[in-house]
């Protein structure tokens, strides 16, 4: 299935308002389509805000991980490569991600089942996802998108004070509001910021976390479910996990990254034949072969710090077991 015939599928199930989930990767090379009636759990395991196709068991009490990520060298060079493009002003945020190779002491599957998270996939038990981050929700012809930007061990003394007077993280929180912002204008009219940098908590099976969110809403015609591959195509990817400009943004990630993500920092979401919740791929696994690798990153500006960016992406490798 091609972008098109995707956006083609979407909006004709939506029209009719037949139940479906949908899977589609950052580069919009290889999307996926399932009528829920037609999903076999052998390819794909869901739980999206709860609504799932399996009976989700804590079948593991403890789970865990060990992590190999890629030396430091490494990514600073890609680094450099988004910094260069960053100061020259061709980007103004832009989300560099890195591979690391992981040992799990639980199988995939266990951890989809014992793993909490708003969105949980579970693709031909070679991609996994547990992401806490929203991409949008349609009820009742309104639009809603919650951007998360800015992540801090939860245990720091004045965590949530220090993040959220944090320059840079302000900075980048801001930019990313104003991207959704700029993008749900595209679809909706009565576009706005309803909720700025509020704190929510994530447990781990390492260490509690802080992120940071926004909420931002706008209206839609009556007849959205019609149009919904459309709506989903203006809005991709996800602004959060690209930047701003985007479509440069986008190259530039190409560039310093070298290699397509694939199904991490896509989109997963479900119609139930009245509204639709999505989330963004992030928390994400994936297997090669007989090998593990998870895909970690944050959003990097003219004010970043290679180091720290570096321990963020690594202190993101986690799975949400406790």
């Amino acid at each position: 299935m091609n972008i098109e015939e995707f956006k083609y599928e979407i909006n004709e199930l939506g029209r009719e308002r037949v139940p479906f989930l949908f899977i589609v990767d950052f580069e919009m090379k290889r999307p996926l389509v399932f009528k829920l009636s037609e999903v076999t759990n052998d390819e794909v395991l869901y739980s999206i805000n709860g609504f799932t196709n399996t009976e989700l068991k804590k079948s593991v009490s403890n789970c865990t991980i060990i992590k190999s990520p890629v030396d430091f060298e490494t990514y600073r060079n890609k680094f450099q490569k988004v910094l260069k493009h960053l100061e020259y002003g061709d980007s103004f945020l832009t989300n560099l991600t890195m591979k690391t190779k992981i040992q799990l002491s639980c199988s995939l599957r266990e951890v989809f089942h014992a793993s909490q998270s708003k969105y949980k996939l579970l693709l031909r038990d070679q991609y996994l996802v547990f992401s806490p981050e929203i991409f949008i929700q349609i009820k009742e012809n309104k639009i809603y998108s919650f951007p998360m930007k800015g992540t801090i061990n939860a245990d720091i003394p004045d965590a949530e004070k220090i993040i959220l007077n944090d320059k840079k993280e302000l900075a980048e929180h801001v930019t990313i509001v104003d991207l959704i912002r700029n993008d749900l204008s595209m679809v909706a009219s009565n576009v706005e910021v309803t909720r700025f940098r509020y704190v929510d908590q994530i447990t781990t099976n390492q260490k509690n976390l802080l992120q940071v969110s926004s909420e931002i809403r706008g209206t839609l015609q009556n007849n959205w479910p019609s149009h919904m591959g459309d709506i989903l195509l203006e809005l991709l990817p996800a602004g959060s996990v690209s930047g701003a400009p985007k479509k440069r943004t986008c190259e530039i990630i190409q560039e310093a990254e070298e290699i397509d993500r694939g199904y991490y920092t896509g989109i997963v979401g479900l119609f139930d034949g009245v509204s639709l919740d999505s989330g963004v791929m992030i928390r994400y696994i994936e297997k090669d072969r007989e090998n593990l690798y998870y895909r970690s990153g944050g959003g990097i500006t003219t004010q970043s710090i290679a180091e720290a960016e570096y321990q963020e992406a690594i202190d993101k490798v986690y799975v949400p077991i406790h």
